[in-house]
């Protein structure tokens, strides 16, 4: 044994993991196990400066001071080596602690096209690829696993080693915020396509080269009543007028035998169930009675972000998302999440609360303990006590690598869906073409981009679907309300399509009402994330049209309100039914 495993033997790698963490736990103070509970937003940028968007502490103080060693990496940068090399950094820091105990970098996705500091980060110097939805409408599992394993390779070149993700909650109220990143509508497809993306990026076993995957939002988010999103307090609520409760749990259920590591309880609580009426974080019903004892999971449970105290985004005071326990006090918020049974605490930095409750006898050691063993394992499994460090130049060769970026190319073809067509597409090449929404020098590469609809051959418009504005920067990242077009929209497009054969293609992040377009105009297609590029291609019969639809599309906001949140496919004589998708 070397002199490092003597004063450190939870380093001798020959001993079974078991023991190397109890090793560590039996010289940790209650001050560092403390620290393990917290799991919050962390920046790249200077670790001696505090982050003023989030209003959190430096990265020094973080690691230091409250001996926190799990982050979820906020934003990106140009390149992968600037990632790694932050990275490393914070590592040294890590390093230079008693125990020296090396940190976990999670993130939300960050593949696609959207930006949403709540929930994905826009793919910046990684491969760009369709967003889940748009996974899911290629109907492809080899196709998930591959696009996993790709972004599994990128993120362990820098260094993030937890996915907060996948999200399998059914998308079964078609106003629901968070569809975007689900597999859609349907709960075979949804468990199928889960597991094909937590093998992707766990590996054939689970190791040095993993990332862990964090399934959310169990027991299913998305029977959100109206379809509001539970970050807000008018979006709280989560309801089952349909009895259909059971069947949100399907996809986890697949999630749980493809082995995923850690599982997310969502904000929402449940309303007129046999589960306690409190957010499913502090859900003893949910996560002890359900995940833990039903299901026999034994991995780490971390609350969804925010739970326990208030605070600041982009200025705008928010309240913790404490939903059905509103009245109770920081403090006991915490005592409640520990006794439902969860692990970590998503998106707080407040050590010093828990050491309270440990002080107070409200919490004893041995509680501790129980979560600790988890989060120290899991440390231990990715190899991080070995290792904590990437190479930075082989991260600047592995993100954005040509062959992952063709690959995410080919998904974001494969994925867009032809809803209609009268004979227009695909269309020839040399047309003259006008253009809305797509860039003129990418569109010139496919015919000859004119001013007017009316010198044009053929127009095309992207649209986005539609959302209701709401009073705060951070809830408009959060697309929610009516998904009818707006009138002048509807409006502009007809005038357009009277002029010249029309193609309209809307980013479905939601399932929009699109009879008034759809009777208006030549051709419609939909997409989750997709190239102008690639568009076209598939518009022009570069490539064939391959997508399907991964839910119903409704034919009235009427329909909509009509509906059951937690049913699949109730709305009314749909326009469009899942699976919908033509070829040509």
């Amino acid at each position: 044994m070397t002199d490092v495993t003597t004063a450190r033997p939870w380093l001798d790698t020959s001993l079974p993991v078991d023991d190397r963490v109890q090793l560590l736990l039996d010289e940790m103070s209650i001050e560092e196990k403390a620290g393990l509970f917290f799991h919050t937003m962390i920046a790249i940028g200077d670790l001696d400066e505090a982050n003023p968007v989030f209003a959190t502490p430096s990265a020094r103080e973080f690691v230091h001071v409250k001996n926190m060693t799990h982050f979820n990496l906020l934003g990106a940068a140009p390149t992968g080596r600037e990632i790694a090399a932050w990275q490393n950094a914070l590592q040294r820091l890590a390093a230079d602690t008693r125990l020296g105990i090396p940190v976990t970098l999670s993130t939300d996705p960050r593949h696609s096209f959207s930006e949403n500091p709540g929930a994905s980060i826009l793919a910046g110097p990684f491969s760009q690829w369709p967003e889940t939805l748009g996974l899911a409408a290629t109907r492809d599992p080899e196709l998930v696993e591959r696009f996993a394993d790709i972004a599994r390779q990128e993120y362990t070149a820098v260094g993030l080693r937890v996915a907060l993700h996948p999200q399998v909650d059914l998308a079964t109220e078609s106003r629901w915020a968070r569809q975007t990143a689900t597999f859609g509508e349907d709960a075979e497809l949804s468990g199928i396509l889960g597991a094909a993306y937590i093998r992707g990026f766990q590996g054939e076993t689970f190791g040095p080269g993993s990332v862990s995957t964090m399934t959310k939002h169990f027991p299913g988010g998305g029977p959100q009543k109206d379809g509001e999103d539970p970050h807000f307090p008018y979006g709280r609520e989560q309801v089952y007028p349909g009895g259909q409760f059971e069947l949100h749990l399907k996809p986890f259920e697949d999630a749980l035998e493809a082995g995923t590591r850690q599982m997310m309880p969502y904000y929402g609580m449940p309303v007129g169930t046999e589960y306690e009426e409190v957010g499913f974080g502090f859900n003893r019903s949910v996560i002890t009675g359900l995940l833990r004892e039903r299901y026999g999971f034994d991995g780490l449970v971390c609350t969804d972000w925010g739970l326990i105290n208030d605070s600041e985004i982009f200025g705008q005071p928010f309240p913790a998302r404490a939903w059905g326990v509103e009245d109770l006090t920081p403090r006991e918020r915490m005592l409640k999440v520990l006794d439902a049974g969860a692990d970590q605490f998503g998106g707080e930095d407040c050590p010093e609360l828990l050491l309270e409750l440990v002080a107070d006898g409200s919490v004893s050691e041995e509680r501790l303990d129980v979560s600790a063993r988890r989060i120290l394992r899991e440390k231990f499994e990715l190899g991080l006590f070995e290792n904590p460090y990437v190479d930075e130049d082989a991260a600047d060769e592995i993100v954005g690598r040509a062959e992952f970026r063709a690959a995410g190319e080919a998904a974001q073809r494969a994925s867009v869906t032809v809803l209609t067509n009268d004979g227009s597409l695909p269309f020839a090449g040399g047309l003259k073409l006008y253009v809305e929404g797509i860039d003129a020098e990418a569109a010139a590469a496919y015919g000859t981009v004119v001013a007017t609809p009316e010198e044009a051959d053929l127009a095309i418009i992207r649209l986005q679907a539609p959302f209701e504005q709401r009073e705060t920067m951070f809830e408009n990242f959060f697309h929610a309300g009516s998904l009818d077009f707006a009138d002048d929209v509807i409006a502009h497009v007809g005038e357009v399509a009277r002029a010249v054969p029309t193609v309209v293609d809307v980013l479905a992040d939601r399932p929009p009402i699109l009879q008034p377009i759809t009777d208006a105009v030549a051709a419609v297609t939909v997409n989750w994330g997709v190239s102008a590029a690639a568009l076209l291609d598939v518009l022009s019969g570069v490539v064939s049209a391959q997508g399907t639809l991964p839910f119903d599309l409704p034919r009235s906001m009427a329909a909509v309100e009509a509906s059951r949140p937690d049913v699949p496919f109730d709305t009314a004589d749909p326009l469009f039914r899942f699976g919908h998708g033509l070829t040509l």
